[in-house]
């Protein structure tokens, strides 16, 4: 994970190691997040069953140029794709490639743009024809424990009540967190203090503060929260092969609350937009 913070991001950093944005930054992470948002949008009409996720991402590649942005992955540790595409039980990380999506195939897509040296941040989940009820569930525990995570956000609170708020949703319902990604300070870099953990103890942890930036991107199992990384040093799969899901937004923290800067502009957030 990138730690270093370009001199040009400017504002003081805590004692760990997080960056308090200038409030005139807010501006570029809107933007950036959306950028990186009207992508996902616009890919809502190509994903079906019969296209492969390699198709996908040359359509994101294309987008990403034409709205004069930049891919942040593209090179990014050798990753030579502007998405990653999780499909069913990939958990994270899922490399675009030749295999043909199924009908009721679920897939997040994530994306990273950087708009005048902003990155924005952000994944959603689509299906391929007809959502199964399964699938549908873990959907919607998925998308509405982000959503329980991101209402924790404001000055004074920890990023342990954002976790422990979505863990505490996730396991009403019988489904598991995982544990072994995160989310993460973001700005001007990719990848910045803190790790947000999606499960936890309330009032533990770094306290929020107005100017920091971050996303909150939690990872839902419909069975065990292991998972394991193929060969390729990518790809995270779920290890009792159940179905994953996962929703992400970048966030920042504001003086009462928070902003999102990857809304969906069209509302599509959510796969059953329609």
């Amino acid at each position: 994970m990138e730690m270093t913070v370009e001199k040009a991001d400017r504002g003081r950093v805590t004692r760990d190691g997080i960056r308090i944005h200038e409030p005139a930054a807010f501006a570029g992470m809107h933007k950036a997040g959306r950028v990186a948002a009207e992508i996902l949008d616009e890919m809502c009409e190509h994903v079906r069953p019969g296209v492969t996720t390699a198709e996908l991402d040359r359509i994101i590649t294309q987008k990403v140029e034409e709205k004069g942005a930049t891919s942040a992955t593209i090179g990014y540790r050798g990753y030579k794709h502007a998405s990653c595409i999780s499909v069913n039980h990939v958990v994270c990380h899922g490399i675009p490639g030749e295999k043909k999506l199924k009908d009721g195939d679920i897939l997040n897509i994530d994306v990273t743009v950087i708009v005048d040296g902003w990155y924005g941040d952000t994944s959603r989940m689509y299906v391929a024809g007809k959502l199964s009820r399964k699938a549908e569930r873990l959907i919607q525990v998925t998308h509405d424990a982000l959503m329980k995570g991101i209402e924790m956000v404001r000055p004074g609170n920890t990023f342990g009540d954002i976790g422990a708020a979505i863990q505490e949703f996730v396991e009403a319902h019988r489904m598991s967190v995982v544990r072994d990604f995160c989310g993460h300070g973001l700005g001007r870099v990719f990848h910045a203090p803190p790790n947000v953990v999606h499960f936890g103890r309330r009032g533990s942890g770094p306290v929020l503060e107005e100017g920091m930036f971050f996303t909150i991107e939690p990872m839902v199992n419909l069975g065990r929260p292991e998972t394991k990384v193929l060969a390729d040093d990518w790809t995270a799969v779920t290890r009792d092969r159940s179905l994953s899901a996962q929703f992400e937004h970048s966030i920042g923290v504001t003086a009462d609350g928070f902003e999102i800067f990857t809304l969906s502009p069209a509302g599509k957030f959510h796969p059953t937009w329609a």
